[in-house]
């Protein structure tokens, strides 16, 4: 621990740098390329929609052993009711006793005929749950509302907080990258998309914007009175700033990860199926690319924005110019340094001669 805390000394004081900001060309290209892989996911793949979404009857089968076995023997109950609407159901296990069974929409008859076929089949219990295809349309547009309301909402923050829509174009962006490379995941694993993975998504935006909004309020703090100082470049202020705030996005970031990662392996591991997987799996994703994103795209795009302004790169063209006649000094320093000393031909005049000390002779006195 006291090597971590002096490495967090050392990056706040500015003594260890990594150059995020310098380096954003090669961030921008991974983000591109994560998300081109996450685009394929869409058109190749696309979303597994789950029964909330697309409308149908969900049936829960209770059983003595949920398998392969006995999902299999459920699925052909199913066909075995004769019902068309019900043909090609989706079977999962959930848990060590339960089976879920997806089917499109169903008459209450024939939700009925169903449900005879899978007791007469060995399940001990059968409820069933039937959800219209009106009832996903709300949720999708609810989900699709409650998402620019809050994109609005960050927008009109961020510039109300810190006076810059450069900060909200670059944190829109932010959210963007991360939603967009949370919904290829979705598409690439073939997770259900829930009502719950809707809740995920909004609740990974709060927290990558938090990130965000730390790391931004820094760089504030550091870029304070920029216009007239010459010692360094807003780029190299707001790298600074990101430095600064590394360990704590990195101590956060795996604090809030650790107990999404024992949500998502208990659901996914030992209950199979439902909301926590859904949650879990929107959550520990989200929040990974939101610490990326706030680290390597927010800041280093908002950096850029600003380097466009005249009076930035006034102030920067003093602070190399100042640089360039610093490094330049020393040059003059060292060269007089090595120059002969000549004396003026008076001061050969006033210089007494040496005249060689005469040698005294064995016999002198």
């Amino acid at each position: 621990m006291g090597r971590i805390s002096s490495f967090g000394q050392h990056l706040y004081e500015g003594r260890v740098s990594f150059d995020f900001v310098g380096r954003r060309k090669l961030w921008y290209a991974i983000s591109a390329g994560i998300i081109v892989l996450a685009a394929v996911g869409f058109l190749v793949r696309g979303f597994n929609y789950g029964v909330e979404f697309k409308g149908g009857v969900e049936f829960k089968v209770t059983v003595q052993t949920a398998n392969s076995a006995t999902a299999d023997t459920m699925r052909q109950a199913v066909e075995d009711a004769e019902v068309p609407e019900a043909g090609d159901p989706t079977v999962t296990t959930s848990g060590d006793d339960s089976i879920r069974i997806q089917t499109r929409a169903l008459s209450q008859d024939q939700a009925e005929l169903v449900k005879t076929s899978l007791t007469e089949a060995g399940a001990t219990e059968v409820s069933q749950n039937l959800v219209g295809p009106t009832y996903g349309k709300q949720v999708a547009n609810k989900a699709l509302t409650g998402l620019i309301v809050f994109l609005f909402v960050v927008v009109l923050f961020i510039w109300a907080y810190f006076r810059e829509w450069r900060m909200s174009v670059a944190a829109i962006v932010a959210l963007a990258h991360d939603l967009v490379i949370t919904a290829g995941v979705y598409a690439w694993s073939g997770f259900e998309v829930t009502p719950a993975t809707v809740t995920g998504l909004l609740t990974i935006l709060g927290y990558s914007l938090y990130d965000t909004v730390v790391v931004f309020d820094k760089v504030r703090e550091n870029t304070k009175g920029i216009l007239k100082s010459t010692t360094r470049t807003y780029a190299e202020q707001a790298n600074l700033a990101l430095n600064q705030t590394l360990v704590r996005s990195i101590n956060t970031s795996i604090t809030a990860l650790l107990p999404v990662a024992a949500l998502l392996i208990a659901g996914a591991a030992i209950l199979g199926t439902g909301p926590l997987k859904d949650l879990a799996l929107a959550l520990f994703v989200g929040m990974l690319a939101g610490t990326y994103s706030s680290i390597f795209i927010a800041t280093p795009l908002a950096s850029q924005l600003k380097e466009r302004e005249p009076a930035i790169k006034a102030q920067e063209a003093r602070v190399l110019a100042r640089r360039t006649k610093e490094s330049q000094a020393p040059v003059k320093v060292a060269a007089s340094a090595h120059r002969p000393v000549t004396t003026s031909g008076a001061a050969k005049r006033t210089q007494p001669s040496r005249q060689p000390r005469s040698k005294r002779g064995k016999g002198s006195s």
